[in-house]
């Protein structure tokens, strides 16, 4: 199997971190409880809404993935569109991104994940981002948006939905939003450089370690290295 196949097993773990890179908006509470009311209206071909605080678009260079920044917060907020999110987000599954909280806001369904990345490239690093990951699957195509919370932001990173990140931030953003049908979204195989069926082998795998089958994955890797 050519080493192109292996792709997404290998870059997966640095795809949170990269988007933290790439691609950040209203205020509510500050460190000493103040109340703060602020919030920021966005508008994309395939979603619009309002950010908590005060937020900058910093990237907009691509139709369907923009991104943009709380500078006071310490927060990066990158959303984007694919076709076929659920796969994106089974890939995640077996680097450990699991078991989301669901809501329904404005009757769509929303899987709520929470992770970390340490920051830049150093592995020793000791500087950890807390990440959110929002997603949801229409009937056509997925949304998602990446919460990446810096190592020195004031915000409480708490790990679950009950935490100043999620209360304070997410929640309200995800309740802002409306979701739109958009034309020429890009195909998730396509954004890891493969080809259909070189993808849908590569989910094959993923499928089985969903299921419990982690030797599958050293097969593959053995594979590949054969």
């Amino acid at each position: 199997m050519e080493n192109k196949n292996f792709i997404i097993i290998a870059v997966v773990v640095v795809i949170i971190a990269v988007l933290g890179v790439i691609f950040a908006t209203g205020m509510l509470n500050n460190n000493d409880g103040n109340k703060i009311t602020q919030t920021t209206p966005f508008k994309t071909d395939f979603m619009e809404g309002s950010f908590a605080g005060k937020v900058d678009l910093v990237n907009d260079s691509e139709k369907f993935m923009h991104s943009y920044e709380d500078k006071e917060n310490k927060i990066t907020y990158n959303i984007s569109t694919v076709d076929d999110s659920n796969a994106l987000m089974d890939i995640y599954y077996i680097q450990g991104v699991m078991n989301p909280e669901k809501r329904n806001f404005n009757g769509q369904d929303w899987n709520i994940y929470f992770t970390q990345a340490v920051e830049g490239n150093d592995t020793n690093s000791t500087d950890t981002m807390n990440i959110v990951i929002c997603q949801a699957q229409g009937e056509k195509q997925g949304y998602l948006i990446y919460m990446i919370i810096d190592s020195k932001s004031k915000v409480n990173a708490t790990q679950n939905t009950y935490g100043e990140s999620y209360t304070n931030f997410v929640e309200p953003l995800l309740k802002s939003l409306t979701l739109k049908e958009s034309k020429n979204v890009p195909k998730i195989n396509e954004e890891f450089g493969l080809t259909e069926d070189q993808f849908a082998e590569q989910m094959e795998l993923v499928n089985q370690v969903k299921a419990g089958n982690t030797s599958a994955l050293q097969q593959q890797e053995e594979a590949t290295a054969g």
